[in-house]
């Protein structure tokens, strides 16, 4: 089966993953005998997508070995100066591709190709510059909130750190998990700053600044919240593992 035309993925895998206590780079602690990694460019291997981007950066040496191994393309981001910074070291080896690209990270194994399925349909029927995959948590402590207009569209994403407390009361999180059309992503890349509480380049940022331009930003909530789970502790790696088993069971993954 040839690549889906019009598709590629950037991941990005940067992370240092202090809080996993360990010397190993956080995308490669596995979930079912894999690598966290290692799920995720499973699912873009169900959806077809031939060009991928994998950013790595801390501890890096072990993934490149392990993208090398799988035959996708990496890219280094020397610095962590946020998930802005990181997608625009992902750029260069887009190179002259024009069309979708799904960014996900490294580090959720639980997400289903039909949920990225569902958000690549949304943002084509909706003729959208970017299209945001968020979820309901009861506890939404740690993530970004999605914060929408009077007419229920994204109308941007706050941090937690840089939320007010309206905001932070708020259940919809970004799951980070995106689709933007490029180049047109890069055309405001070089506008995002890091005047945060982080000190930090926000790929959310883009939300805000594409709407201000006229642009589409549209919004897909997964109802399943458990994809949405991300691994950035030892507790959080338990966590998916159960999850990973139980959607296993359902017949989802």
């Amino acid at each position: 089966m040839s690549p889906a035309p019009g598709l590629a993925a950037v991941v990005l895998a940067a992370g240092e993953g202090k809080r996993m206590r360990s010397d190993r780079a956080k995308v490669m602690h596995e979930v079912a005998g894999q690598p966290l990694l290692g799920h995720v460019l499973d699912r873009i291997v169900d959806l077809d997508i031939g060009r991928v981007v994998v950013v790595v950066g801390n501890r890096r040496e072990p993934v490149i070995a392990y993208c090398e191994a799988r035959g996708v393309g990496w890219a280094v981001q020397e610095q962590q100066l946020g998930t802005g910074h990181a997608f625009r070291q992902a750029v260069p080896a887009l190179g002259a591709f024009r069309g979708t690209v799904l960014v996900l990270c490294g580090d959720t194994p639980l997400l289903t190709a039909a949920t990225l399925a569902a958000l690549l349909t949304t943002h084509r029927k909706r003729g959208a510059s970017a299209t945001v995959l968020s979820a309901d948590l009861v506890d939404p402590a740690g993530y970004g909130r999605v914060v929408r207009d009077a007419e229920g569209d994204i109308a941007r994403i706050v941090e937690e750190k840089d939320a007010s407390p309206e905001e932070r009361a708020l259940h919809e999180i970004n799951t980070a998990i995106y689709a933007f059309e490029h180049p047109e992503i890069t055309e405001v890349l070089g506008e995002i700053r890091s005047d945060n509480r982080q000190g930090e380049y926000y790929l959310t940022d883009v939300v805000s600044l594409l709407r201000d331009r006229g642009r589409r930003v549209a919004v897909l909530k997964t109802p399943d919240a458990r994809e949405a789970l991300g691994v950035n502790t030892l507790d959080q790696l338990q966590e998916a593992e159960a999850a990973y088993a139980a959607l296993r069971a359902e017949g989802r993954l």
